[in-house]
């Protein structure tokens, strides 16, 4: 694997970093925290015409026919500034499902206007049923009926889904609750109504939802891929959502230094920077190490999973390691603040707060070390 980023790579995340440090301020996040909808439209349109939406879908489709780590160096960069918006679901869990598993008709129709940033999605697909991370304990049903189907259920943790125009739901057509078969992805329509959603309060203040489908009428043209086949789409849009949380992690990571490291250089304590003190290297030092040991896992399995690598242990050992190196930078960045980061107005409870949260999503440590234990034959 070459760990040198292209040039095309470097002017993007170049011209990603200074475009954000810009427009995505932390008063602006903090802004959207509070805001309805959480996110701008005039910020949306700025990216979308960067580019950014059309960034992986390919050209025939309209878009920029990028790979998986231009989406990564992308994403990093978003984490670096704690973007809101409904960028996450609407590329990594909408685009990429229907490139993974959408049919030609489906494809033409949807992902010129995704790139061009005129449609949003979002994937409904965690259930209120779990008790423990299980990405194919799906009890919402899909019934069929002549010329389509009935979906009725409840899905919880849906991300943007108030402003999404369309929604994958994850349901059972056959087999039982915790197989992989036996699971079918179709569209739905968000303005229908028959789809409710209810807001949840969240600690990182991003906007989730529980949806209700109270027997939803899906037209067959809806079903995304094979009828009963949807799991292994699943699993490979999870996985490349999992190394995509894990490059957000890694930019809020290396915002969390920054702002460390700035401290530890202006503040002073018995007339000398507490910089030059050894337990406060020592801290910054350990940031590092954990940043730099992320951004390495990370990018590895996401280069594995752009040449279609068997990489299942990799991508586990990814989202294990970075979400818990994610914590203990934003502790010892706390540590290297004190009182300061603390404030509601300082930038630093951005990411202590979006720490734990990116941490579970798409699977927490538990489920993640499972399947490492799996891989190596225990």
């Amino acid at each position: 694997m070459d760990f040198n980023l292209t040039e095309e790579q470097k002017i993007l995340r170049d011209t990603a970093c200074s475009f954000l440090e810009s427009e995505c301020p932390g008063s602006f996040v903090r802004e959207m925290e509070q805001d309805e909808m959480g996110f701008t439209k005039e910020l949306w349109n700025k990216m979308a015409e960067l580019g950014w939406m059309g960034l992986i879908i390919p050209e025939k489709f309209g878009g920029v026919g990028g790979n998986f780590l231009d989406l990564l160096i992308m994403l990093e960069e978003m984490g670096r500034v704690c973007l809101p918006g409904p960028f996450f679901s609407t590329i990594v869990l909408g685009a990429l499902t229907i490139m993974e598993s959408g049919d030609e008709s489906q494809q033409q129709e949807f992902l010129p206007k995704i790139a061009k940033g005129e449609l949003i999605w979002t994937l409904a697909h965690t259930e209120p049923c779990m008790t423990k991370y299980d990405p194919f304990y799906i009890t919402v049903k899909a019934t069929s009926i002549k010329d389509g189907f009935i979906v009725g259920g409840t899905k919880l943790f849906v991300p943007d889904a108030h402003v999404a125009d369309y929604l994958i739901c994850v349901t059972r057509t056959s087999e039982g609750p915790r197989s992989i078969k036996g699971i079918s992805l179709f569209i739905l329509d968000k303005t229908n109504s028959k789809v409710q959603i209810i807001p949840i309060k969240t600690i990182a203040g991003d906007k989730q939802f529980e949806v209700f489908f109270n027997e939803v009428q899906v037209p067959t043209k809806n079903l995304l891929g094979e009828l009963n086949e949807g799991g292994s789409c699943l699993k490979k849009v999870l996985q490349k959502a999992a190394i995509c949380k894990c490059a957000e992690m890694v930019g809020g990571a290396r915002k969390v230094l920054e702002m460390a490291t700035a401290y530890a250089k202006e503040r002073e304590q018995f007339g000398k920077p507490i910089g030059s003190f050894q337990a406060i290297q020592h801290h910054c030092a350990n940031m590092l190490m954990d940043i730099e040991g992320s951004r390495y896992i990370t990018y590895k399995a996401g280069w594995m999973l752009s040449k279609d690598m068997p990489c299942s242990k990799e991508i586990a050992s990814a989202k294990v390691w970075v979400g818990e190196a994610y914590k203990r930078v934003v502790r010892l960045g706390h540590q290297v603040l004190g009182g300061t980061g603390y404030i509601i107005e300082h930038d630093m409870p951005l990411y202590s707060r979006r720490a734990k949260t990116w941490e579970t999503a798409f699977g927490d440590t538990n489920f993640y070390r499972m399947i490492v234990a799996q891989e190596i034959g225990l």
